[in-house]
C-alpha cells in the first residue's frame, strides 16, 4: 500500500467511519478495489501518478464500469488528495457512505397499528364485484 492509502486505511479501519466496515484490497471479479464497504455497496480507489497513463485510464474505466453494473458507486481519489486533504477525503467518503446505506427500518412497538388477524385490509364498501 501506498503512503496515501496507509494513511486512508487509518481512518477507514475499525468502523471508525459512519460506523461502517471497510475492507482494504479486496478482490472484485478480476480486479481489486483500493477499499471496499459491501454494506453501503461503496469502493474507495486512491490513485497515484501510474493511473495517469492512457491505458491504465482505460483499465480503471473498465473496472469501474463493471462495479457500478453490480451495483456499486466508486469515489476516486489521488495519492495527492489524501496526503494534502485527508479530512476532506474522509469527509466526501463518509457522505457518500450515508447516501447510499440502505435505510433503517423500525418494526412498530407492540399494538402499535398492526391489523389483527380478523380485520380486514379493505373496507367492505370499496370491493365491487363484476356481475354480468
Amino acid at each position: 500500500m501506498t503512503r496515501a492509502e496507509t494513511l486512508l486505511w487509518r481512518h477507514l479501519k475499525a468502523k471508525r467511519l459512519v460506523g461502517l466496515r471497510f475492507r482494504r484490497q479486496t478482490p472484485m471479479g478480476n480486479y481489486i478495489a483500493d477499499f471496499v464497504s459491501h454494506s453501503c455497496k461503496l469502493v474507495v480507489e486512491v490513485d497515484g501518478e501510474s493511473h495517469d497513463l492512457e491505458e491504465r485510464l482505460r483499465h480503471d474505466a473498465r473496472r469501474d464500469q463493471w462495479l457500478v453494473s453490480r451495483g456499486y458507486r466508486v469515489l476516486r481519489f489521488t495519492n495527492d488528495d489524501v496526503l494534502n486533504n485527508l479530512e476532506g477525503v474522509v469527509i466526501a467518503i463518509g457522505l457518500a457512505a450515508e447516501q447510499a446505506a440502505p435505510l433503517s427500518l423500525t418494526l412498530p412497538r407492540k399494538g402499535g397499528g398492526n391489523p389483527s388477524a380478523n380485520a380486514s385490509l379493505t373496507d367492505a364498501d370499496d370491493i365491487q364485484e363484476d356481475k354480468p
